[in-house]
């Protein structure tokens, strides 16, 4: 598809000073499934009710916590995280996910807030594809192209939770019946956030189809290391593992083209302040990164960190690329939690995932499981603080 350039992967090792979070090191993680902790004590999750739909459909909210303090909040509407919390280097927790307060502000107004995004996460360019010689048309809901998953993609729906106290992590189950927003096949999906004592937050991807398909998840946090609307992100400082990345037309769908980054405002396998080069991107960065990686291996993809409080994060994949978004559509009229305002840049995301628009695009890695074949996929949010 595009020539590969080994390269040196550069990664954030971060000294720990008063908070117990273990440093970070070039050691990659291993393993696809979820480990389990057998013979130690159950890790305490706690469920509650976090109000209904308008049709009286019950959305509940799990809270996992390690022994550091770590707390992550998931609740079943689009197995949504609802808050992540993480100390400074001054051992102050905060909330660096933004969100809304509630089930009825969710539903009212939430650009994918945390949320699991699928069948097809990002861009499908109007909203067509061809699959086996047949066509296929799906929801126009990102102006003429189809964005997420459609009207009603996996942000938007209901799914059944169950407890898994060993792990440390609750499993979310959806089944996606044939036809739904236009996708055929009947695919049922596992999203499993896991917590570990090694502060990391693991999030495992599973689905199967009775009927070839396209299928490419993602999670959609609108991260801020500082604390959710505490400002912008412009001040922290990226570093991506990838040497090249899909350049996009003025309706954000790629072009098809593969360019490297180098010498352009793409650049971030050294890394450097998100603000530094975002004004010689138009409309700001929202665009798939490849990663320097072989597919399906479990390798370092991204860290983020930010000088003033001290907190960082490095994220692991399998998937083959990552979408940088910095957040250029929040415009200051939603008010998330805690009665903050979002305003652009306030929030950054890194969607791991295969390319956008795949579908359309054969010489991209593709996006189609057909019955018999199993996706499989893992993403990891290790937190820590300098």
């Amino acid at each position: 598809m595009h020539p590969r350039i080994k390269i040196n992967i550069v990664i954030f090792c971060l000294a720990v000073t008063t908070v117990p979070i273990p440093a970070c090191s070039s050691r990659k993680p291993v393993g696809k499934d979820l480990e389990t902790r057998k013979g130690e004590v159950e890790m305490s999750i706690e469920k509650k009710p976090f109000g209904a739909l308008p049709d009286g459909t019950a959305v509940e909210i799990y809270t996992l916590e390690n022994s550091n303090g770590l707390e992550a909040k998931i609740m079943t509407y689009g197995a949504t995280l609802v808050s992540m919390k993480t100390p400074d280097r001054n051992g102050v927790l905060d909330d660096i996910v933004l969100g809304r307060d509630t089930i009825a502000d969710y539903i009212e107004a939430s650009p994918y807030f945390g949320a699991i995004v699928g069948r097809c996460a990002n861009r499908i360019a109007h909203g067509r594809f061809l699959l086996d010689g047949e066509a296929y048309t799906l929801a126009a809901n990102d102006g003429e192209h189809h964005l997420h998953g459609g009207v009603k993609g996996f942000d938007k729906v209901v799914w059944h939770a169950e407890a898994l106290r060993h792990d440390g992590a609750v499993r979310f189950t959806y089944l996606s019946r044939d036809g739904e927003e236009g996708y055929p096949g009947n695919l049922s999906v596992t999203v499993t956030y896991a917590l570990t004592e090694e502060n990391e937050l693991k999030i495992f991807y599973k689905a199967e189809t009775d009927k070839a398909t396209p299928v490419n998840l993602t999670h959609h946090s609108y991260f801020n290391l500082a604390g959710q609307g505490s400002g912008d992100i412009l001040g922290h400082e990226l570093f991506l593992n990838a040497e090249f990345f899909t350049p996009v037309d003025a309706g954000l769908i790629p072009t098809g083209e593969i360019e490297a980054v180098t010498g352009t405002p793409w650049d971030f396998t050294i890394p450097h302040s998100i603000g530094r080069e975002i004004t010689r991107v138009e409309g700001g960065y929202d665009h798939n990164f490849i990663l320097n990686k072989a597919a399906d291996e479990l390798s370092h993809a991204a860290a983020v960190y930010d000088p003033g409080s001290g907190r960082a994060m490095d994220i692991y994949t399998t998937e083959p690329g990552i979408q940088f978004y910095s957040g250029n559509f929040l415009d200051g009229s939603i008010t998330g939690k805690r009665g903050k305002v979002y305003r652009k840049h306030f929030g950054f995301c890194l969607e791991t995932q295969h390319f956008p628009d795949s579908p359309n695009h054969p010489d991209f890695p593709s996006v189609i499981l057909r019955p018999g074949n199993k996706l499989s996929s893992l993403t990891i949010h290790k937190f820590s603080v300098r």
